[in-house]
């Protein structure tokens, strides 16, 4: 299983360092988009031929994260007419050099957690870590709205990584509940980002202030 498994993970954290490297919005999403792709392909390794409950919940998520969020935030990034993240509140170097020393930090810490000791799928723990860590620098260095709903989802992906090391515990009601939290989120964030268009010319966060009146 960790010979499938892993090099996932591994591609996970490189798209979390593209979240962090780049100024475009729509790569952001993109690198979004396979993440999702890459975690529900991750559900399905690690299920193997469990049942097609299994088979269905796994495409659901590649279905989800994979091409309907990241379909719904492309559309906003059309009708706004953005393309880069101006101004960021964090540079885009300074990002990748906390990503870099958060992905290090998950590592030194997955080992002393008793979850990850002789675990064959070594990489699940400090790549959950690393990634929830990176989503949330994106949610609080960026100024888009758009930005900042891609960190929320990849926070909620590093969650759902740290849950697949209790894969064997966690029943299937808890899986589509972390589903449908993300559905959730992106509402919320959709109304927000709508809010914003309609009172301002641009989506910057900075606006928000100015709501209350």
């Amino acid at each position: 299983m960790s010979e499938v498994l892993n090099p996932l993970l591994v591609l996970v954290l490189l798209f979390n360092f593209l979240m962090l490297g780049t100024s475009r919005v729509a790569a952001v999403i993109n690198a979004a988009a396979a993440q999702g792709t890459l975690l529900g392909v991750a559900y399905l390794a690690m299920h193997g031929g469990s049942g097609v409950r299994a088979l269905a919940l796994g495409l659901a998520m590649i279905g989800i994260k994979g091409i309907a969020i990241p379909r719904i935030l492309r559309g906003a990034l059309r009708s706004q007419g953005i393309r880069r993240e101006v101004e960021p509140f964090v540079s885009f170097t300074t990002s990748l050099l906390l990503g870099a020393v958060a992905t290090g930090l998950s590592v030194l810490f997955a080992r002393t957690l008793p979850l990850a000791a002789g675990d064959a799928e070594a990489l699940l723990v400090p790549a959950s870590l690393a990634t929830v860590l990176t989503g949330f620098i994106v949610l609080t260095t960026r100024r888009k709205a758009l930005t900042q709903v891609v960190g929320y989802l990849t926070l909620e992906n590093g969650i759902f990584i740290f849950g697949l090391t209790l894969i064997e515990a966690m029943p299937f009601l808890v899986e589509a509940g972390v589903l449908l939290d993300v559905l959730v989120g992106v509402f919320v964030m959709g109304v927000v980002i709508d809010h914003i268009s309609r009172e301002f010319s641009s989506i910057q966060v900075d606006d928000l202030t100015e709501l209350r009146e």
